[in-house]
């Protein structure tokens, strides 16, 4: 499954939102995007969240940009939605 997120880097506190509505996935993490550590804490938060191994997600696309393309494997699109929306 690949979906979209949008990434804010440098902020107060790690966070993950969803908008099943909306169809977007905001991560907020306090890592800079310095030498890849904002994208390294947004898939770890992604991990964590979707309960997934580190094999099974990965970014595939926009490592420079706010928004980035994450693929993850084993879900359907009504599973990551349902895993996102759960509450922590």
């Amino acid at each position: 499954m690949r979906f979209q997120i949008h990434v804010t880097p440098r902020s107060r506190v790690n966070e993950l939102t969803a908008s099943q509505g909306e169809g977007v996935i905001r991560v907020r993490v306090t890592a800079p995007p310095d030498q890849g550590a904002a994208n390294e804490a947004v898939l770890s938060l992604l991990r964590r969240r979707l309960r997934l191994d580190a094999r099974s997600i990965r970014l595939v696309g926009g490592a420079t940009s706010r928004r980035k393309w994450v693929e993850a494997d084993g879900l359907d699109e009504a599973e990551l939605w349902r895993r996102l929306m759960e509450p922590e």
